[in-house]
């Protein structure tokens, strides 16, 4: 069920799956994307539908002007900064009567839900963070964006842009070449991109190009992290950079190998297994039984050995390359 909430900045568009009565999962898209272009690979896999939805009932937030059917964005309209956009999540917690909440969010989203974790830590339970930024944009970032916000406000969304959007989405690999096609995935999120408006677009972009550092605010956060990344990923570095800052003792990082930044489209296979142990640390469990398959990935025989381990996430299992610091 779709609501639109009022809150000081403009309607945000709220996407509800789920029993209300369960704990809340809030997800944020990243930029020009929406939840079925940003997590619908994620949770058709039915193993992960099995623990999430067992355990959360689920809010997709879509920045304004990013849900399905959208209005263009009036000129009049104040554009929102950051800041603005993480005090919408808290109107939106209140208007359902939320009190703490799960987060997902994927790269500029993943800023916007870091940024309300840090103003607002009573209100969430814990993060899972997908190619996330945290830094301020270099200047060669914000001047790369603001020529892409240049061209989508003369000519809109067009292949050149879908181009560029899409080699910040997913791997080489995935988006093909000349000889080999790109694969379903990007090819479907090329369509969905044509249905943005580019002014939609161009507020969201210059939000998130006018970002600030959080790195000192991140490294107060005592809510449990969970963070993936694409080993393809343009804002690789900048996850390294995020794992830095946070308190070791309450997150943990997954690379994934040969996958770009959404990674919950391009390998959301990769994720099930530390999300499962994740859930663990808040007493929340999937189902006894997951799929008729006994090759679900969740499977008890295809866990390593090391993720019994309480100081780690990581697994053993390609593609997933992980990271995990060790203990002094």
């Amino acid at each position: 069920m779709e609501h639109h909430v009022k809150t000081c900045h403009g309607s945000v568009s709220v996407v509800v799956y789920g029993d209300q009565e369960k704990p809340a999962l809030i997800t944020y898209p990243d930029v020009a994307l929406n939840y079925l272009s940003c997590f619908q690979g994620l949770f058709l896999c039915p193993e992960a539908v099995s623990l999430l939805l067992h355990n959360f009932c689920i809010y997709h937030i879509s920045p304004p002007g990013h849900e399905f059917g959208a209005a263009p964005v009036c000129s009049n309209d104040p554009s929102p900064s950051v800041e603005d956009l993480a005090d919408q999540i808290l109107e939106v917690l209140n208007f359902f009567s939320l009190e703490a909440v799960m987060c997902m969010g994927i790269t500029a989203g993943a800023y916007i839900l870091s940024l309300f974790a840090i103003k607002h830590k009573e209100r969430v339970l814990g993060l899972i963070l997908i190619s996330p930024l945290c830094k301020a944009p270099s200047w060669s970032e914000w001047f790369y964006y603001k020529v892409v916000s240049n061209l989508l406000y003369y000519y809109g969304m067009s292949g050149l842009l879908k181009d560029i959007f899409l080699q910040r989405y997913f791997s080489k690999e995935a988006r093909g070449s000349s000889e080999v096609p790109e694969r379903d995935v990007v090819h479907e999120c090329r369509r969905l991109l044509g249905e943005r408006h580019g002014s939609s677009l161009m507020r969201f972009l210059e939000a998130v190009n006018k970002r600030h550092d959080l790195t000192d605010g991140l490294r107060d956060l005592k809510c449990r992290t969970l963070i993936f990344v694409g080993d393809q990923s343009p804002f690789h570095s900048e996850t390294l950079h995020m794992v830095t800052a946070l308190d070791r003792k309450y997150s943990a990082l997954v690379e994934v190998q040969a996958c770009g930044s959404v990674v919950t489209e391009e390998q959301p296979h990769a994720m099930l297994i530390p999300m499962e142990f994740f859930f663990m640390g808040f007493g929340l469990y999937r189902p006894g039984r997951v799929s008729d398959s006994p090759r679900s990935p969740l499977s008890p025989s295809c866990i390593s050995p090391e993720l019994l381990s309480p100081e780690s996430l990581g697994i053993k299992l390609k593609p997933i390359k992980t990271r995990v610091p060790t203990k002094c």
